[in-house]
């Protein structure tokens, strides 16, 4: 793409096309992922978010709304367009139905969650969800509420496959899948469970492609090893030597010294 995506291209392609989805959470991570053709990711609205932008200017990106951050339909309004305004897409908002409602009626584009969602865990508690009649049932009229009050996507975590097909095939909204097979219309992960970087209990519907936690604590030994030959090189005087500083030259400074005189 040679423009940023939109909510718009997203459900333009619904049905015809499997979209790769990566939560990062640094600059670099937002580049690696475009350099591979993955440009749907979501972030933090921290610090980073800017920089993750300018390192994906063409990727929707899909920018968090901490659980909480709001309490009232308008707050949230106003919190939306101030995360639109600093590079997000859409906004992710795991809040009341009228909360996203509010946002989506003055055209902010708002992802929703439904399954598993961790910011409502404790009335679910850590685990699959849905797989019961009546507990799908549940799920859906969620995707169903969340599609009523006009979000753009929808994430869908930890649900049966069956359940996330139907709710792919009965909603407009683009799904965006976490443990779902490959029912929905993105494959999503995080960046640290790809890389290995995840420190708590490694989810079930994740898998680890490289090993960043070993890669770092030798980047860590490195680190310390470089900083205890500079100090060693400052001690001996071996730091630092003539190429590393400027000097001035005799006439000069002896001109430099004559002016000091009259201080």
């Amino acid at each position: 793409m040679t423009r940023r995506l939109t909510a718009y291209d997203l459900q333009s392609a619904k049905g015809s096309r499997k979209w790769l989805q990566l939560h990062v959470d640094t600059p670099a991570e937002a580049a690696a992922a475009v350099a591979c053709d993955i440009v749907i990711l979501s972030c933090e609205p921290d610090h980073n978010l800017e920089a993750i932008r300018q390192a994906a200017p063409h990727a929707f990106l899909s920018v968090g709304m901490p659980h909480g951050a709001v309490a009232s339909p308008d707050e949230a309004v106003r919190l939306g367009f101030a995360m639109m305004k600093r590079g997000a897409d859409a906004v992710y908002s795991s809040h009341s139905p009228r909360f996203i409602e509010a946002m989506a009626a003055e055209g902010i584009p708002v992802t929703g969650h439904v399954g598993l969602v961790p910011n409502r865990a404790t009335w679910t508690n850590f685990r699959a969800v849905g797989r019961t009649a009546e507990e799908a049932f549940k799920v859906l009229r969620a995707a169903k509420d969340l599609e009523n009050a006009g979000a753009a996507c929808i994430e869908v975590e930890v649900v049966p496959v069956r359940l996330a097909e139907h709710i792919t095939r009965s909603t407009p909204l683009i799904t965006m899948g976490m443990g779902c097979g490959s029912a929905c219309d993105t494959q999503y992960l995080f960046s640290c469970d790809v890389l290995g970087t995840h420190t708590g209990h490694y989810p079930r519907h994740a898998k680890r492609y490289a090993d960043f936690v070993t890669l770092e604590a030798e980047l860590q030994e490195k680190r310390v090893s470089a900083f205890r030959a500079f100090g060693r090189d400052v001690a001996a005087g071996a730091y630092p030597e003539a190429k590393h500083q400027v000097d001035m030259d005799d006439a000069a400074y002896d001109r430099f010294l004559t002016l000091a005189q009259s201080l």
